[in-house]
């Protein structure tokens, strides 16, 4: 007898470079991860967390306009065919009954098939998700919600309501797809864990979560973690780089199914958009929770007392028997080391500073210290990462971006032959040495900007610094000196820099 498997399931995660407020920008962006889902096989795409409006809106939050916007954006995104036989799950905010919800809304074939509004906000470190959103709490009754569509969007798709709580989808085909935001997987009581209880197979996590030293350890160890203990297929997406605040969003979108990471995407990059894609077998997390004795009591106890109710919707994102399609092997993690970490997190966040700020480049006083040091060789990667992306695709995005920043646009093919050239065109340094500086560190300055590329310049500046201290005299009456010749600590630091 022919052995066949199991149902077969093509599943899409992202990360995408939005930016606040930029709604024309994100849906082009989420379009073309939509679109790269499609061409790889996948019916069910997932992405970042508020990734219409993107997440860093602050403030902008509590206007109406930045919702209504969020609205036109959702809909522009159906008439240009993202949702077409593809299950999409979107974040935005939305208001409902009055209150402000952090959402995520599953939609397919321009039909809204459920939201789902986050139950835990995150208030800790740089978040502050409380000041703008409520989380949601299910009505006491356990019945589903209804939420009353904006009535320009009645008349244009003739949907005038959608489910709206903490449901997940039944689908036609058995599969059974929930989702969760970013700090629900870091509380206690996780949303998956009542879930995977339910029964539920696919959860989607939509994060957007920052990058801090080794957090992304913490966060791989959790959903390993989760799907260790209740079995089923987990992924996560992430922004990635600068929406316009100081938080550097690191990506690394992931794909886990039973405890097995499948697919990874970059940390740390400046493509503006990469999908990934991993196909399961969903007889394997059938099986895997199984052969959990313990998972099977669990879930038949709880049944009574969990508040995820079934959204039941007539769509199929399996592939039946006689694909020839395999299942994904796990893949070998790529995770970088504390250094990587503080050299690749700020150089993406200054590529993206940079080409959105409108700034003609960047001027560093490089002192040949440590500190200023550092700082160049964080640039000089930057134009590393950047070269290299703009020499792999001439007519990208990333190529076009650096064409403007460094104003070669009238040359629709130019990309730098080297990091160096790049460098000249946006860095400048200068070596500001007086009196008292060495050779040692002026040398070692011309040698650093030469290396890196930048446009360097040694400069003497004994003028300004004595036009300074003879100011600081007739203000104070004292004259400040190093402490080799009787002067302060305070003093000594204040002439050194």
């Amino acid at each position: 007898m022919k052995h066949k498997r199991g149902d077969l399931v093509t599943v899409a995660t992202c990360n995408l470079n939005q930016w606040a407020l930029d709604f024309d920008g994100n849906v082009k962006r989420i379009l073309i991860s939509c679109k790269e889902a499609k061409e790889k096989g996948a019916t069910y795409r997932l992405g970042p967390e508020l990734e219409i409006c993107g997440y860093g809106c602050d403030d902008h939050y509590l206007e109406s306009d930045t919702f209504l916007h969020c609205w036109e954006s959702l809909e522009e995104l159906f008439e240009k065919g993202a949702t077409d036989d593809l299950l999409c799950d979107f974040g935005m905010p939305i208001l409902h009954a009055g209150v402000r919800y952090n959402c995520r809304v599953l939609c397919r074939n321009k039909r809204i098939l459920t939201i789902r509004p986050k139950t835990a906000l995150a208030d800790s470190g740089n978040y502050r998700e409380s000041r703008y959103f409520t989380a949601y709490q299910p009505p006491s009754s356990g019945e589903q919600e209804q939420i009353q569509l904006p009535t320009f969007w009645a008349d244009k798709f003739d949907q005038y309501v959608a489910p709206f709580g903490v449901g997940f989808l039944q689908c036609a085909d058995g599969t059974t797809i929930g989702c969760e935001s970013c700090e629900e997987l870091w509380t206690p009581h996780s949303s998956h864990i009542d879930m995977a209880l339910t029964g539920v197979e696919i959860i989607g996590n939509g994060s957007g979560s920052h990058h801090e030293l080794r957090k992304l350890n913490a966060r791989l160890g959790l959903m390993i973690s989760a799907t260790q203990k209740c079995g089923g297929l987990y992924l996560y997406a992430n922004q990635r780089g600068c929406d316009g605040g100081r938080l550097y969003y690191d990506g690394c979108a992931m794909i886990v199914c039973n405890g097995k990471v499948l697919a990874q995407a970059k940390q740390f990059d400046v493509e503006e958009v990469q999908t990934i894609v991993a196909t399961v077998d969903l007889d394997d997390v059938r099986s895997y929770r199984a052969s959990i004795p313990s998972f099977g009591i669990q879930a038949a106890n709880a049944r009574q007392s969990l508040t995820s109710q079934s959204v039941l919707c007539d769509i199929k994102v399996g592939i039946r028997h006689g694909s020839k399609l395999l299942p994904t092997e796990e893949i070998e993690l790529k995770i970088h080391s504390p250094e990587e970490e503080c050299c690749l997190g700020p150089s993406c966040w200054l590529w993206d500073f940079l080409r959105r700020s409108g700034a003609a480049g960047y001027f560093l006083p490089l002192s040949g210290g440590a500190d200023s040091s550092s700082v160049a060789m964080i640039v000089g990667s930057m134009t590393i990462m950047v070269t290299e992306a703009a020499q792999k695709d001439p007519s990208g995005y990333v190529a076009a971006e650096c064409r403007k920043v460094c104003m070669k646009e009238d040359d629709p093919l130019w990309v730098p032959a080297t990091p160096q050239e790049f460098a000249q065109c946006i860095l400048h340094t200068t070596y500001m040495g007086t009196a008292n500086s060495s050779k040692a560190t002026e040398s070692r300055a011309k040698r650093l900007g030469e290396v890196i590329g930048s446009y360097h310049r040694s400069i003497k500046i004994d003028l300004a610094v004595s036009a300074m201290i003879k100011i600081f005299f007739l203000a104070t009456g004292k004259t400040p000196d190093f402490s080799s010749r009787g002067g302060t600590i305070s003093e000594d630091l204040a002439l050194q820099n």
